[in-house]
């Protein structure tokens, strides 16, 4: 099996597309802190005339987490423009019960500003939207079983704003809302995601790159950025839209040590889950 080409930077491989959308957390930040490399190779793709446009499976609007970037380092141009997993998930909720209960914490009620829905308590509610883990730095799905199991027991529509399972913060691992979509999923539970790695997220980003460079942005036009396997990997292959894998990110121990994969390894996992980015990069710079 022929091994992964891992790239050291990403200018030259940028030549060929006229966007770039690009992960957020694990590519530009770690949650703690900005990746300066990685900030100075979206604004060089900016400068050479890129769409650079992020797409995050954040469960909140895009103000929000423009908000969250700056305060991490990340200037305001590095990028063009932001999509969020909560943009897209909006839809969903719009097209809801009225009545939901919010399973996430109080920093992600930003989702509902001017939706005509009520946030209730878990007997009143109709619907289930959930933003992650009530405190993502010490709980963990299993501590959700009960809870998971009434709802499913009243049959409530399940909307997941984050597909992601886990993320890293700084170096310790965390529990995502994906976490808790599927394990309401594997309880026989309706769930309904628009992020990464479902095409709505990919749709509103593509729509956004074109907005930014005043044509159409086709997915043969694009380069997707991303760290994560059955999120960014799938999403864009699902897409049809090429991909540069970082590969210091969750699923470095797959492939070799951090800072170091082995290429063939590399290659083997992802042709192992059907996928075949066009290169890989240790971290984007």
């Amino acid at each position: 099996m022929a091994s992964l080409e891992i790239i050291d930077r990403l200018d030259g491989l940028a030549e060929n597309y006229s966007a770039i959308l690009c992960d957020v957390w694990g590519v530009i930040h770690n949650g703690v802190r900005a990746f300066e490399p990685a900030v100075e190779a979206l604004q060089r793709a900016r400068q050479a005339g890129k769409a650079v446009v992020l797409i995050t499976n954040a469960p909140r609007p895009f103000g929000p987490v423009i908000e969250q970037l700056r305060s991490l380092g990340v200037p305001d141009d590095a990028y063009d423009a932001v999509v969020t997993s909560g943009d897209v998930t909006r839809s969903l909720i719009e097209a809801g019960p009225r009545k939901i209960f919010h399973l996430g914490p109080d920093r992600d009620m930003t989702l509902y500003d001017g939706l005509d829905v009520e946030v209730v308590e878990e007997f009143e509610a109709a619907g289930v939207v959930c933003t992650g883990l009530f405190d993502d730095r010490t709980e963990t799905p299993d501590d959700y079983t009960d809870l998971l199991q009434r709802l499913r027991a009243r049959d409530l529509p399940f909307i997941c704003a984050n597909p992601d399972i886990v993320v890293e913060r700084g170096d310790t691992m965390i529990y995502c809302a994906g976490a808790l979509g599927r394990a309401y999923s594997q309880l026989g539970g309706r769930t309904q995601i628009a992020g990464k790695p479902y095409h709505p997220i990919y749709e509103a980003t593509l729509a956004k790159a074109s907005e930014v460079l005043g044509r159409p942005v086709g997915v043969k036009d694009a380069l997707a950025i991303g760290d994560g396997l059955m999120t960014d990997v799938k999403g864009a292959a699902g897409m049809g839209i090429d991909l540069l894998f970082v590969t210091d990110g969750i699923h470095a121990s797959e492939y070799g040590e951090s800072g170091r994969p082995d290429p063939e390894r590399l290659a083997h996992y992802m042709a192992s889950h059907g996928f075949a980015p066009v290169a890989a990069t240790v971290r984007l710079r």
